[in-house]
């Protein structure tokens, strides 16, 4: 009788459990408590970013994939697995228009709780990628100037769409984190916002990162907040999921590791969890897969907004808050800062723009334009 292949997967990875268990033996852990001893008789890992892939845990094992559901992989060893001839995969831009939601949803708080006009502002996006990309389209989307830094872009596309460092913090009025965690290589990010960086920033000006924790110096940005910036935005903490509490009590939007945890980023992650499994093992089946159906928001998929006497300004916030009231996330995690990883686990079914139709009265040909730019049907 011929050994089904074994998978161990992160328990958390939604919409998994039933659809392999015709064709494999899977196994579901905490990521986080994975060992060896768990995948010495496995072939393929899925994780997510709480299980380290590295020596320690793959040495003694049999593995020959490894698929993670996120866009970051600072959690495998990638150098040892290829070494070791252990195929690696991520799901680069799974969670991309996750993230420019939750920016967008945290620029539109932060003007109208700091009476901004977003259209006299520039925004600097440091690392252009998938999701960098997406957060400067929402921005431009919304009025603001957007200033982009992408030294690994820059060098192989020439630099004429780019801003160097320096620049783009002295003219940024915000400044938003979207890089890959590296402590090699001639651009590493490890601390990349540490005391120098601060400096540079514009005086007054705001600092957010949703990219990873490390990629902020946590000292040199409570040393910042004293001095340099109004406010700043954190999903992304050096050390998580312990947190430093007076940096957390001090963020305008403190949230736990969750800007990328849409339903829809979240169903895309693990769908390349399944085909690419699938195509490695050489399995005919499900290599096409993706959830057949995902679950509805806890508000209606249907927003009447009417423009009279609104700014276009406001009803963009009322359009997108609508879609993710960020602030409750910041609320829960002020509240119960211990829950860090128990509030990521059972996150809410939150849903992309592109999951809501919107109905305008009284709008302009602009404010159309901007909602379909932002990825919202239009039911006008």
């Amino acid at each position: 009788m011929t050994k089904k292949i074994k998978i161990v997967a992160d328990d958390k990875i939604p919409f998994l459990k039933g659809v392999l268990e015709p064709f494999v033996n899977i196994v579901y852990l905490s990521g986080a408590k994975i060992t060896a001893a768990d995948v010495a008789d496995a072939d393929a890992i899925f994780t997510r970013t709480r299980t380290h892939c590295n020596e320690a845990l793959l040495s003694q094992s049999a593995v020959k994939l490894i698929v993670t559901a996120t866009i970051g992989y600072d959690h495998i060893d990638t150098a040892y697995c290829e070494a070791q001839d252990i195929r690696w995969v991520s799901a680069p831009g799974c969670n991309s228009s996750s993230v420019q939601q939750y920016i967008a949803a945290a620029l539109l708080v932060l003007a109208k709780e700091k009476n901004l006009n977003l259209q006299d502002m520039t925004l600097g996006v440091i690392g252009v990628g998938n999701v960098g990309s997406k957060v400067a389209k929402a921005a431009a989307a919304l009025g603001m100037r957007v200033l982009l830094n992408d030294p690994p872009r820059a060098e192989k596309e020439g630099a004429a769409q780019f801003t160097d460092l320096e620049q783009l913090l002295a003219q940024s009025d915000i400044m938003s984190c979207h890089t890959p965690l590296t402590k090699e290589g001639p651009y590493p990010t490890y601390h990349l916002s540490n005391v120098d960086f601060f400096d540079k920033m514009k005086e007054g000006a705001v600092y957010i990162n949703s990219a990873r924790g490390a990629v902020t110096d946590t000292s040199a940005l409570k040393q910042a907040v004293q001095s340099k910036l109004s406010a700043y935005i954190l999903d992304v903490w050096e050390g998580e999921p312990l947190l430093d509490l007076e940096l957390l009590e001090k963020a305008f939007i403190g949230t736990p590791h969750i800007a990328g945890y849409s339903v829809d980023g979240k169903a895309k992650g693990t769908a390349v969890c399944v085909r690419e499994f699938c195509r490695f093992f050489g399995l005919n089946v499900l290599t096409d897969w993706y959830p057949s159906a995902l679950p509805a928001p806890p508000t209606s998929t249907l927003i009447t907004i009417d423009c009279a006497g609104k700014t276009e300004q406001e009803a963009l916030y009322d359009a997108v808050t609508h879609t993710y009231p960020i602030w409750e996330d910041t609320q829960r995690l002020k509240q119960n800062p211990a829950e860090f990883e128990a509030q990521r686990g059972s996150y809410w079914p939150r849903r992309e723009f592109d999951a809501f139709t919107i109905q305008l009265k009284h709008p302009t040909e602009h404010i159309m334009n901007t909602l379909l730019s932002l990825g919202f049907k239009l039911n006008n």
